[in-house]
């Protein structure tokens, strides 16, 4: 794709300039002042606009099995959401049961995207069990396959979580091969004996699925892993950090020497747990794990965000319809709604509410309304968590995460002044609600391009499914 940006803001997470930026064959061919365009080039102004480079979304779910049903989009939705919102990389969590194979798995997961995804994208590698074959199995899966880094569920007993023998193994091996450990970090005995105590008393409802996980949970979660990061030296990501107490033990362990990083997401810093509150079950399309927390919290994750402790904003796009899966664990209807969900003798609860929200369209347009436009954060910080540490952190950087000579030409180009709603009636993703319905936003991506080739113009979708590429990532040196 041959492309030149003229009259162009640039803004990198280090540092902001004027310059013209010429593309061609999917990279970066030159940035300066008045560059000439080669005849067939295209041609877009964008005088008045702020350019970034193409944003990373480090945690998504797509494609995925949960909860006695799958996710509601594809990778043809849930790309075009992606880039109709500036996110043009995908990291997703390649999630199997404990059960199956892991080689025959991240085959899987990759043939859900090969050809069919419009953004570039790569996967976590979810390792859910740990016996004689997994280590042979995930050094070709590093090796062969090109992933640079794993996933554990300190969650999810019985499904995706693992054992403390397992996280030990599974650290030990990520430290010899230099694989980063993404971790969702909770206490799944405590969570599983809080859950059947409230259910027995009757407290069935979705409003009790953040006190089943406190944030004292959450913290303890994250101190377990912290303990086993040090003792096997690994690196580690904690993955949608929700609260105070979380982010206190990740930063007292990096205090002693530990290499962790911390993730959030964007319904933590723009909701609040009165959203699953909400009554005649419609707090069930906030339910997710960790739970979204008090206000406080969220405050306390801005500030963060800005002096630099959290690194990293993400979704954790996990998309389920309200009308149909997320009333399977409607209390009254559930077991009742979805024929493919079959909890043999189980009454329903707010345990079996299919956990996650749609965002994955919408978490740049949130940060910058409600961050950079607010001035919680600033346009550095603003390209640094939504897509720069995103790339150095999981072997993406300088070619994603930054507009720069030979990087790929992965650009958006924002509209600072657009003023718009959030609507279910609108989006691209293939849910039939928002969680951030009539939320009104200020600016949004205008032009979008994947190495070089537009794919949104004008706000307005025109690009090409299957244009995305497979990203093989080499571990850590």
């Amino acid at each position: 794709m041959s492309l030149l940006i003229r009259n162009a803001d640039i803004v990198n997470a280090r540092k902001r300039f004027t310059a013209d930026i010429l593309c061609e064959d999917g990279v970066i061919l030159a940035i300066g002042e008045g560059l000439a365009a080669p005849e067939g080039f295209e041609v877009i102004d964008a005088t008045g606009k702020l350019v970034f480079p193409g944003f990373i979304d480090p945690h998504v779910h797509i494609y995925l099995p949960f909860m006695g049903t799958f996710s509601k989009d594809d990778y043809v939705s849930g790309s075009k959401a992606a880039l109709m919102g500036g996110t043009t990389t995908l990291i997703e969590m390649c999630c199997p049961a404990r059960s199956d194979d892991p080689l025959e798995a991240i085959k899987l997961w990759k043939s859900k995207a090969a050809g069919i995804s419009s953004c570039d994208y790569t996967f976590h590698m979810g390792v859910t069990r740990f016996d004689e074959s997994t280590t042979a199995a995930l050094k070709t899966i590093v090796e062969d396959e090109g992933i640079q880094s794993f996933k554990v569920f300190l969650a999810y007993k019985g499904a995706f979580g693992i054992e403390d023998t397992e996280l030990y193994q599974t650290l030990s091996l990520a430290k010899e091969l230099g694989v980063v450990v993404t971790a969702h970090c909770e206490n799944a005995d405590l969570v599983s004996e809080t859950q059947k105590k409230l259910v027995a008393e009757g407290k069935t409802g979705p409003e009790w699925h953040e006190p089943s996980r406190p944030i004292t949970v959450e913290a303890e979660g994250c101190h377990h892993l912290m303990t086993f990061a040090e003792i096997t030296g690994a690196e580690v990501y904690v993955v949608h950090t929700s609260c105070i107490p979380a982010v206190e033990a990740i930063v007292a362990a990096r205090k002693r020497g530990v290499k962790a990083s911390i993730e959030t997401v964007a319904p933590y810093l723009t909701l609040d747990c009165s959203y699953a509150e909400l009554p005649d079950f419609e707090g069930a399309k906030y339910v997710m794990s960790p739970p979204i927390r008090a206000k406080e919290h969220g405050d306390f994750l801005w500030k963060c965000l800005a002096d630099g402790t959290v690194d990293t904003v993400g979704t954790d796009h996990a998309p389920f319809d309200f009308a149909t899966q997320k009333h399977m664990g409607h209390p009254e209807e559930g077991k009742a709604v979805d024929a493919s969900f079959a909890p043999t003798g189980k009454a329903a609860n707010f345990t079996l509410i299919p956990n996650g929200l749609p965002s994955v369209e919408e978490r740049v347009k949130l940060l910058f309304s409600e961050g950079v436009v607010t001035g919680r954060i600033d346009l550095h910080t603003f390209v640094r968590t939504c897509s720069t540490r995103s790339a150095e952190i999981f072997g993406l950087y300088p070619r994603k995460g930054v507009i720069a000579l030979g990087s790929d030409a992965d650009l958006v180009i924002w509209d600072p002044l657009w003023k718009g709603t959030i609507s279910a009636a609108t989006h691209s993703m293939a849910t039939d609600y928002s969680a951030f319905e009539g939320r009104e936003i200020t600016g949004r991506a205008e032009v979008v391009t994947v190495r070089g080739k537009v794919m949104v113009r004008d706000g307005r979708w025109c690009g090409e499914t299957g244009w995305g590429e497979f990203l093989h990532r080499k571990p850590n040196p």
